[in-house]
């Protein structure tokens, strides 16, 4: 997708605000590894094609609705500044209606990581404080390797996150992640997982 430049904003990562609770951090440390490997002319292109959505809210602070992880891998790995495309300009909204309108465009996931929905208040105020949701890390590993498909639906990978909290134990991906993601893959085949966005199961006959 090309967007011409001037539509961008050049602003300090460490003044993004986020607009979930958690983070896998796997992920963040698979892209912390990737960037560490990429050259500077790499490292270039992939600030230029991975622009943060943003919608600007109250005191003028920009709230990211998307690439979270990217964002915190950028963190720790020392980067100062990187694009946004502004999305909505919703500053001149209190708190409240500003959530609230966050919310009706599917713009915030509230939610802790055992899956629970929390207050708009313990929506971390930066990058650095989100929370581990290593469920999170297991449906990121599993669209990478082909178990669901890349898919536009908003916070899909949590939904699959959710999916496997009740069927997949936490000390299995703790202690032994291969294996909790070959369950997994053999889970997101399955027809009881057909409603999640992305599925490449096989379609029963009736």
């Amino acid at each position: 997708m090309t967007i011409p430049a001037q539509q961008f904003t050049e602003v300090r990562l460490d003044k993004l605000h986020p607009t979930q609770i958690t983070v896998g951090k796997l992920e963040v440390a698979l892209k912390r590894r990737q960037w560490s490997e990429m050259s500077k002319k790499a490292r270039l292109q992939a600030l230029t094609s991975h622009w943060f959505p943003a919608v600007l809210g109250p005191e003028d602070r920009y709230f990211i609705v998307d690439h979270h992880h990217f964002g915190l891998a950028l963190l720790e790995e020392g980067v100062k500044t990187a694009s946004i495309m502004l999305l909505k300009d919703l500053s001149w909204l209190d708190p409240s209606k500003f959530w609230g309108a966050m919310d009706h465009h599917r713009w915030v996931h509230p939610f802790d990581r055992n899956g629970l929905r929390r207050e708009y208040a313990d929506v971390p105020v930066h990058l650095t404080h989100l929370h581990d949701d290593p469920y999170r890390s297991l449906a990121g590993e599993l669209r990478r390797c082909g178990g669901y498909a890349k898919d536009a639906t908003p916070f899909s990978e949590f939904l699959w996150a959710d999916f496997f909290r009740p069927l997949i134990a936490p000390d299995l991906i703790e202690h032994d992640f291969g294996k909790a993601l070959a369950k997994a893959k053999k889970l997101a085949r399955t027809q009881q997982a057909r409603y999640l966005p992305g599925w490449c199961g096989v379609v029963e006959s009736v």
